[in-house]
């Protein structure tokens, strides 16, 4: 029996509410018979709900890393990032091994099942220079880069010359499914924060939750008070303000 993803019912449930709410507030405005409002709002919120369910299924096909996974990734990569290049290489090693595949090191340069594997992990997105350098020093067939992340150019050129690159969730998934991170892992309990995290957590999905709440309370009041227009605008604004955060807010505030 497939199990069931309990944040896909929490997305269709939600925009479905959503939907039938914002509806039956229009239409009363329009003094629409309520009988016939609710029949109509509930055709909108199936409507809502199954379009969310299309959409919310086709996104999460592919996975995603969730929050603390996210985070320990980025502690993995910032390590290899200030670790010295021949432990890099061992720990990698380390992990290929775990895999089950055939990795071995020759002249310090890592070979797994026959291919050269570069580990380059920087602070930047690795630039087209660097990957040009490594083109001329190892070779284009059979030679893997391993980094965090490339620039545009750099990933037009690994594609031109047939550069295989690995690059920062395949390394995290290396390590987590092997259970060969390193540890202790440099600076990796220093907290970080900035501007852009801040933001992030302004408008990330979970904040969603307040402005629907409050948008659907004033929405019910004004189906029952003699002047409804204020609190259906602002029940409104609300409820689209937490719909459009839980469609494009972010699903965690490091991702």
């Amino acid at each position: 029996m497939k199990k069931i993803d309990l944040t896909i019912v929490a997305d269709v449930a939600f925009y479905g509410v959503s939907a039938w709410f914002l509806s039956i507030g229009i239409l009363r405005y329009f003094r629409m018979q309520f009988p016939l409002a609710a029949l109509l709002s509930a055709l909108f919120s199936l409507a809502a709900g199954g379009t969310a369910f299309l959409l919310t299924s086709r996104s999460r096909r592919k996975r995603r890393l969730n929050k603390k996974e996210t985070e320990e990734r980025d502690a993995l990569l910032l390590h290899f990032a200030l670790e010295k290049e021949e432990r890099v290489r061992a720990a990698l090693l380390t992990a290929f091994l775990a895999d089950q595949q055939q990795a071995h090191l020759k002249d310090d340069v890592l070979v797994v099942d026959g291919n050269l594997c570069i580990p380059r992990f920087t602070m930047q997105p690795l630039s087209a220079d660097e990957i040009a350098r490594l083109i001329r020093a190892y070779g284009a067939e059979k030679t893997t880069v391993l980094c965090n992340a490339l620039s545009a150019e750099a990933q037009k050129l690994a594609a031109t010359f047939g550069v295989k690159i690995i690059g920062k969730d395949e390394i995290y998934s290396l390590f987590q499914r092997t259970d060969s991170t390193p540890s202790p892992l440099i600076l990796a309990e220093i907290p970080r924060k900035n501007a852009k995290k801040v933001f992030r957590r302004l408008v990330a999905k979970k904040s969603a939750r307040p402005f629907f709440v409050s948008g659907i309370l004033l929405l019910i009041m004004s189906l029952f008070t003699f002047f409804p227009i204020y609190y259906l605008i602002a029940g409104c604004i609300l409820t689209s303000l937490s719909i459009l955060i839980r469609f494009f807010g972010f699903t965690s505030e490091t991702s």
